[in-house]
């Protein structure tokens, strides 16, 4: 079978990676001039293109004062192909929709179909599973502290490829996903460290079906995507479409993703203004502005659990920069196929959203700089909100 790179460690790794960015003057923009600043957006794209030939396309999206204030696309759909990238390009941003899925379950807390703090054996009824899982909470899930292994391509490549021909309906194949990972040896402690874990995610997708009667697709169309406006794709890729690249190669198809059974930790499709619709509505909603959940329930998914940098569906950093700290909520994500950084700063209710149609380490540096340049600028040009 084709190797699938699963949705990696992103939420501490993209911390640690945006950390380090931070630490550094030349992409914080903290030593320069304002004038020395002024580089465009369209200009640091062009460089990053220009220096990066072998990234086939990439978007960069900029949020100010809760609405977007620029964009910019460049490059081909697919490698070999003479079509651009246009704005309505849907983009596949891995594991940073885990917030889209946590915002999904804190609608069904908000109506009392689900509770953050029940164990998972009242939500789980009829689920056998092993007495350190028992006591698991959503909350515990959604921040990666339920003390579940990661999913792993390798020691986990049977499932993974039993999961792309099974015709079961995906709830039932999620159900028997549960059972096996709930019998599994737990890593560590529940509410612990966060110890990042796809399967958390679609634990937590299990809990929302057997609740609602509903798939986990259905119920993100109507739990968020629908409210919002938002239109994605969940479908395999196809020829006209932007394609994600392996190796350098455009690929299509069911295998040019994780199997569907494990979209609630990260498979949606969707073009960068619905994508930031969702990021403004986060932003907005601790204002009490938000179209989803009263403000309480946003700063709950925002608010890190334990003495982790995890949040719902975010990692959050407080400590920057030095002088005047900004929180900052962020996450990464790929599927080996593309890779999609976000950095929001909720209490300026601006951010940055940067995606590419290949992976890789030097992608998510190039990524990581360019995204922290962007947010250090913007910034420094902001008034903090109390």
């Amino acid at each position: 079978m084709t190797r699938l790179k699963l949705p990696a460690a992103r939420l501490t790794a993209v911390v640690a990676a945006i950390c380090l960015a931070l630490a550094t003057p030349a992409l914080a923009g903290q030593d320069s001039a304002p004038a020395k600043r002024a580089a465009t957006l369209n200009t640091l794209l062009d460089e990053a293109m220009a220096e990066h030939t072998d990234i086939p396309a990439m978007a960069v999206l900029v949020i100010r004062d809760g609405a977007v204030a620029e964009q910019a696309f460049r490059g081909v759909r697919a490698r070999g192909a003479d079509e651009p990238v246009l704005i309505h390009d849907r983009w596949h941003i891995g594991s940073d929709a885990k917030a889209m899925t946590a915002t999904m379950i804190a609608r069904l807390v908000d109506r009392d179909v689900l509770s953050w703090s029940a164990p998972l054996k009242s939500l789980l009824p009829g689920v056998a599973m092993r007495p350190e899982y028992a006591n698991v909470t959503l909350a515990d899930l959604l921040s990666h502290r339920a003390g579940l292994r990661d999913l792993d391509d390798t020691a986990d490549a049977a499932l993974l490829e039993s999961a792309f021909v099974d015709t079961r309906p995906l709830p039932k194949q999620r159900l028997a996903f549960a059972a096996t990972a709930l019998n599994e040896a737990p890593i560590g402690p529940a509410r612990g460290a966060s110890v990042y874990s796809n399967s958390d995610y679609v634990l937590a997708a299990v809990v929302a079906e057997r609740a609602t009667g509903k798939s986990f697709e259905q119920l993100m169309q109507d739990e968020v995507f629908r409210p919002l406006g938002i239109h994605v794709a969940y479908a395999p890729s196809a020829r006209g479409q932007i394609l994600g690249h392996l190796e350098g190669q455009p690929q299509t198809g069911l295998r040019a993703d994780n199997p569907p059974l494990i979209a609630p930790a990260g498979a949606v499709k969707l073009s960068m203004a619905d994508w930031a619709r969702f990021a403004i509505d986060q932003m907005a909603g601790e204002q009490g502005r938000g179209a989803l959940l009263p403000a309480k329930s946003y700063v709950v998914l925002h608010t890190p659990q334990g003495a982790t940098p995890a949040a719902l569906g975010w990692g959050v950093r407080n400590t920057w920069p030095a002088g005047s700290p900004v929180r900052l909520l962020m996450h990464a994500g790929s599927n080996g196929r593309w890779n999609a950084l976000i950095a929001l700063a909720p209490d300026q209710e601006s951010g940055v959203l940067i995606v590419a149609n290949t992976a890789g380490p030097d992608v998510e540096a190039l990524q990581t700089a360019i995204l922290m340049k962007l947010m250090g600028d913007m910034v420094q040009s902001l008034p903090v909100v109390h």
